[in-house]
């Protein structure tokens, strides 16, 4: 029996302000589970339905700073101080963050390392979630906790490289579906990746490794395709 619960924002959606949304942007919070939606103004945010509501937002002032701040104090204007914001500045913008605490709960240097804004994202939702348990991946013996990054597999420990991790988690939180090696090349490593296929096919033989004989099956070769996590939609 397998089960999904890693989502970071479980209780509410991420709104994400930007001129234009990063692709490193969106990669982050798309492997990192959250559930987010593009916003250019404090009013989307009143208008756009989302089930469970808005968890926090993440403003980007790497474009047009001046509209971002706006966008922030409109935001603390109309809600108070019950939305976490988190900033992605760039460093020249460092001498912006100023005198503005009490417009963002945290921030982080753009470029950034994808583990590094997952990581303050999760922290900042934790403290305002009121300290739930860290999200974690299940699937039959397989278990991924995706605040720490550390993985098992029938109570073993996993010494996994840091994308064999985001492969594994991306796999992971899409059970049952057939993903080419292109796709996995984009959704993974990135937009502007330029590797070949055969990235993935290394990844994957790895990982197959290093689960041992017994679990790994859990990876699907799909001839001609690509790979499958777990069980087909049409599996038993």
């Amino acid at each position: 029996m397998s089960s999904w619960n890693a989502s970071p924002t479980r209780n509410g959606w991420l709104a994400l302000f930007a001129d234009l949304v990063s692709p490193d942007v969106a990669r982050t919070l798309d492997l990192g589970g959250y559930r987010w939606k593009s916003v250019a103004t404090e009013h989307d945010l009143a208008e756009t339905d989302t089930d469970g509501g808005w968890a926090g937002a993440v403003v980007d002032c790497t474009g047009d700073s001046e509209r971002a701040w706006a966008f922030v104090r409109s935001l603390r204007r109309e809600r108070a101080t019950d939305l976490p914001v988190l900033m992605l500045v760039g460093g020249g913008q460092l001498d912006d963050l100023d005198l503005r605490d009490e417009l963002f709960d945290d921030f982080c240097i753009s470029p950034f390392h994808p583990a590094e804004l997952e990581a303050r994202l999760r922290h900042l939702l934790w403290q305002v979630g009121g300290g739930s348990q860290p999200p974690t991946i299940q699937y039959d013996d397989l278990s991924l906790n995706v605040e720490t990054y550390q993985a098992t597999i029938g109570g073993r420990p996993l010494d996994l490289t840091y994308m064999e991790y985001e492969l594994l988690k991306f796999l992971a939180q899409n059970p049952g579906k057939v993903f080419t090696r292109e796709m996995l090349l984009s959704r993974v490593w990135g937009y502007e990746y330029y590797g070949g296929a055969r990235t993935v096919d290394v990844h994957i033989r790895r990982l197959r490794a290093k689960f041992g004989e017994e679990h790994a099956g859990l990876i699907h070769t799909v001839r001609s395709v690509g790979y499958r996590f777990g069980q087909s939609r049409w599996g038993r």
